[in-house]
């Protein structure tokens, strides 16, 4: 129940988050019959933005759904209070079905087995780990879609793969056994951040070295001398990476193979 008085409203933590003023706006916008894109433009928000709150937020206690901006700033508020309990930290039920669920281990009320979804085997995106756990298991994205199918009434049986995935690598969020993140795709034991692993790869490859900005008399063979050389890295197993070098002037050329390590 929101409370008689309230007090003047503290300032967002971010732009992302609506202010009690832009939440009044909202209430006489709404109040006054516009709609949801109407009233978007006219504060400067997303359309989601505004439907997510009038949904979210309102005042359920007449039956209906109607919005106030005290009701839903005090909803907002109890949403924002941290430390928040993890979702599967309270719900033993939901915490078994997305446990089974990655480690593979379903069973029917006869005893037989469920097998998992069929995951097909790429070596380029997992490398060596060919005979890990996650051939049988369920990834975090097919549990969270799969509990909208098996419990379609049931809004508590509800998870996002982003919070099976915080409760498996957040330290203090670890609701779920550690060792089931050896079920996952990848078998990460620790998470990498995306800023790390989006440059993976490339390292070797800067602007100083592109073969586009070599020297004119490098390009028309004119000194003799120069070299240049590649590195071809194979998919097989044992992975190949056969490199070649050539001589500018007389195009001679020498190849030497090796063998990149699968460890």
């Amino acid at each position: 129940m929101p409370p008689s008085t309230l007090a003047p409203s503290s300032p967002p933590l971010s732009w992302r988050y609506l202010s009690f003023a832009e939440r009044e706006e909202l209430a006489i916008q709404h109040a006054q019959g516009a709609g949801v894109r109407q009233i978007a433009r006219h504060m400067g928000r997303s359309g989601s933005t505004i439907s997510r709150e009038l949904r979210r937020n309102a005042a359920t206690r007449g039956g209906e759904l109607d919005y106030r901006a005290t009701t839903a700033q005090w909803h907002a508020e109890r949403a924002a209070r941290r430390p928040k309990q993890a979702k599967l930290a309270v719900n033993l039920v939901l915490r078994t079905y997305v446990q089974d669920r990655l480690a593979g281990m379903i069973v029917l009320p006869s005893g037989a087995a469920v097998p998992g979804p069929t995951v097909s085997w790429k070596g380029r995106r997992h490398g060596p780990r060919k005979d890990r756990r996650w051939a049988s298991a369920w990834s975090p994205e097919q549990i969270a879609h799969r509990l909208r199918r098996d419990f379609p009434h049931d809004e508590t049986m509800r998870i996002s793969h982003e919070a099976i995935y915080q409760s498996l690598y957040v330290q203090g969020r670890g609701a779920l056994r550690r060792e089931l993140t050896a079920c996952l795709r990848t078998g990460r034991a620790l998470r990498v951040p995306r800023a790390r692993s989006s440059g993976r790869g490339k390292s070797f490859i800067v602007p100083e070295i592109m073969i586009s900005e070599r020297p004119a008399e490098v390009a028309d063979r004119a000194v003799p001398g120069h070299w240049e050389g590649d590195l071809i890295l194979g998919l097989d197993v044992p992975r190949s990476a056969p490199w070649w070098s050539a001589r500018r002037g007389s195009r001679c050329c020498c190849t030497c193979r090796g063998w990149r390590s699968t460890v």
